[in-house]
């Protein structure tokens, strides 16, 4: 008898297709496929002068417009990774992005990575729609399992990935070095199971009557999606 324990046969599935839609939109946010001609004068206004953004990323500090705009011509226009400008409905700017990168749709495993908020984009409806839009897109065209990875240090990240319902996988050491210091990697992901009860959460939360008169919110995305987490962040614990 073949007793070995293997994985579960995978049957009427297809390899997902490539990013590709140009604009994708909801009700506070509007991501659009990253333009430097037409969405770098937001970005450097909106980035310029917060050097801690930079903190995490490959890439930045920069000291000016043009500093900003040589690195939006970099990341523009690439199929991976493939960058969407963050527009905020409420204000009509571009004040972040955000990419799909490691694009494998084979296995179909798709990576949310490069996520740069200017702080008036931070801790917005609009910044948390951005991310479930992004999401949604995977899943709905048929990917499996949807990532997030930042560095260990990088706690703000790893208690976003949380929130937004990303389950804690593990730490790989001395994963990468990152502007000449060693970085050890957080990973964290969702797959396609869980996607249906996070959707429904994100729903949930974004829907009108979760928010009040000034903007409130009455109830908390960590509160409906802590639940429905696999795995909890270790460094989180004593958050509560």
């Amino acid at each position: 008898m073949d007793d070995r324990p293997r994985g579960e046969i995978i049957s009427g599935w297809t390899p997902a297709p490539l990013p590709g839609p140009d604009v994708i939109d909801g009700r506070f946010a509007r991501l659009e496929r990253l333009d430097p001609a037409r969405h770098g004068a937001d970005l450097a206004d909106a980035w310029l002068g917060h050097d801690w953004l930079w903190d995490y990323m490959f890439r930045g500090p920069f000291d000016d417009a043009a500093g900003i705009g040589a690195y939006l011509r970099d990341i523009a226009g690439q199929p991976d990774p493939y960058f969407y400008a963050i527009r905020d409905l409420a204000g009509g700017r571009a004040a972040g992005v955000a990419s799909l990168m490691r694009i494998t749709p084979v296995m179909g495993v798709v990576e949310v990575g490069n996520i740069c908020l200017a702080p008036a984009l931070q801790q917005t409806p609009a910044a948390t729609e951005a991310m479930f839009l992004l999401m949604a897109w995977a899943f709905d065209n048929g990917y499996r399992r949807y990532e997030w990875k930042c560095d260990a240090l990088n706690r703000p990240s790893r208690r976003a990935a949380q929130r937004l319902g990303f389950s804690f996988e593990s730490i790989f050491r001395q994963h990468m070095i990152v502007k000449g210091r060693s970085r050890d990697t957080a990973w964290f992901a969702i797959i396609d199971r869980e996607w249906p009860a996070l959707r429904a959460a994100y729903e949930r939360w974004l829907a009108p009557g979760n928010f009040d008169a000034s903007g409130r919110q009455r109830h908390s995305l960590s509160a409906l999606t802590r639940p429905l987490l696999f795995a909890r962040d270790p460094l989180l614990q004593d958050a509560g």
